[in-house]
């Protein structure tokens, strides 16, 4: 069997004004066919699979360019249009094959182009004809449309919220391509839209129990996939939603009857699903009044991995007029300061003015006397999946109490190691502030007495009824339909 493999993936804050360029790409990952590096990367699970499934039954892997960009506002069309058209020759010069298996995320947009991953498997589809096996894994965060499902067998979404299953997941998607090459399946798709949208941790309930019944389902004989696309919010564009993907093996009917009935399922619980959003001043509140530490306080709003800039200040202001002191927030984007940092050295005490930089979303700079603490180029931590992410140059500094890891390289909150490779001992803390949504979760839930969700300004809202929405398609719950 050959198999030909390849990544592209980015997810498109449409409200972000961060653009998603080549450079963009360069600096979180990108790799020319042949070229992958000997660990997996977040962005590319089907490859790994791939390669380790090959191992064990004698496949060939032809594997073509990877890349893959922190998440921020609209891709240009040059970025995407350049990538696309590498992948697209490398699957041409890969000759004949059986497979083609890419990793993607599902929610990229492109200038001029409202469904990148649409485009691309329709384009995948054109050369190789219908009787090659086209198959993709996504994230949850996607927007499912008709023109990816319609042109690929099949399309496997992580099933946890934080990603923690990547790998299992690209196992299962090449797992079934090979099925349906060596005859031994034939895949009948069913999807039904929810007309929602929402943010579904599988952290807690009830998308834990969900998430474990479908992990149970999949074993059923004649169940082959199920999938379900959350969708990601703060993407304009027609596709944007939740939506179930249900495969089962030849028998469509049973297909659409599940599909159905689990999204019905959705759709009643969905009002579980809201997580309380406090305002910071709240949270200082509520942990002054439970004394349960360390308190985990999540910015979500100015969350890399959704696209925002990761360098307000409104939290780290509030800290301050707070006395807030026994506090870490990170990681801050600033490569100015880091730069400043760098060249005074460890130990140094220099002013610095810290973050507020991208956009009116980041708020104003802080002007902070800082001791600078640790210094390390081309750092890393522990990232989805247990895979590397990158940081860049840090500076951690100290000022006013408050520990700061401010980064040189655009990236979310994820491991502990963020701090602790930096000789912060996490457990003596009695705030830390992540600019993350969720994907922390998985790891600093280990440590944290509680974790609470702020509610602040940023790029990544949590209240998405203030989004001006052009594109949208409605009904989508919970927001209003626009009058007309």
């Amino acid at each position: 069997m050959r198999i030909f493999t390849a990544s592209l993936a980015t997810e498109t804050n449409t409200f972000s004004p961060i653009p998603t360029g080549m450079d963009s790409f360069k600096a979180r990952g990108y790799y020319r066919a042949g070229k992958h590096p000997d660990t997996m990367l977040q962005f590319s699970g089907p490859l790994w699979a791939a390669r380790e499934r090959a191992k064990a039954h004698g496949w060939t892997v032809i594997e073509g360019a990877v890349a893959g960009a922190v998440p921020a506002g609209l891709t240009t069309r040059q970025a995407y249009e350049t990538l696309r058209d590498e992948i697209l020759q490398d699957l041409k010069n890969a000759g004949p094959v059986d497979v083609v298996a890419l990793g993607l995320h599902g929610a990229m947009v492109a200038d001029g182009y409202d469904d990148c991953e649409g485009d691309l498997i329709s384009r995948v589809r054109e050369l190789v004809g219908p009787d090659v096996v086209v198959g993709a894994e996504l994230d949850p965060h996607c927007h499912m449309t008709v023109l990816m499902h319609e042109n690929a067998d099949f399309l496997v979404c992580f099933k946890e919220y934080p990603h923690t299953d990547i790998l299992e997941r690209a196992y299962d998607l090449i797992d079934l391509c090979a099925a349906k090459v060596q005859g031994k399946i034939t895949p009948a798709l069913a999807v039904y839209d929810c007309e929602m949208i929402s943010i579904m941790h599988t952290s807690r309930e009830p998308m834990r129990s969900f998430v474990d019944r479908l992990l149970q389902m999949e074993q059923e004989p004649g169940i082959l996939s199920i999938s379900i696309a959350h969708g990601f919010p703060w993407g304009d564009v027609p596709g944007m939603g939740t939506k179930v993907l249900v495969y089962t093996d030849g028998d469509v009917a049973r297909a659409q009857q599940l599909a159905t009935t689990l999204g019905k399922e959705i759709i009643g619980f969905r009002d579980a699903l809201q997580t309380p959003y406090p305002t910071t001043a709240e949270a200082l509140q509520i942990v002054a009044k439970n004394q349960q530490y360390p308190a985990v306080l999540a910015d979500s709003a100015d969350n890399a991995g959704g696209g925002a800039g990761s360098d307000s200040t409104f939290v780290l202001a509030e800290l301050i007029e707070s006395k807030i002191r026994d506090a870490v927030l990170g990681p801050i984007w600033d490569p100015g300061a880091v730069g400043l940092c760098m060249n005074a050295g460890e130990g140094a005490v220099i002013q610095l003015r810290i973050g507020g930089k991208v956009s009116q979303a980041s708020g104003q700079p802080v002007d902070a006397l800082c001791v600078v603490k640790a210094l390390r180029r081309d750092a890393y931590m522990t990232g989805l999946a247990n895979t590397p992410s990158m940081l860049g140059d840090v500076a951690v500094v100290e000022t006013n109490g408050i520990t700061l890891v401010l980064t040189s390289v655009r990236n979310q909150a994820i491991g502990c190691d963020l701090f602790s490779q930096f000789g912060i001992d996490l457990a003596q803390c009695k705030f830390i502030v992540v600019k993350s949504s969720q994907h922390f979760y998985a790891d600093f839930s280990k440590l944290a007495a509680q974790v609470i969700y702020l509610n602040t300004p940023g790029s990544v809202a949590s209240d998405i009824n203030t989004l001006p929405y052009k594109k949208l398609v409605y009904p989508k719950w919970p927001l209003a339909t626009p009058a007309r």
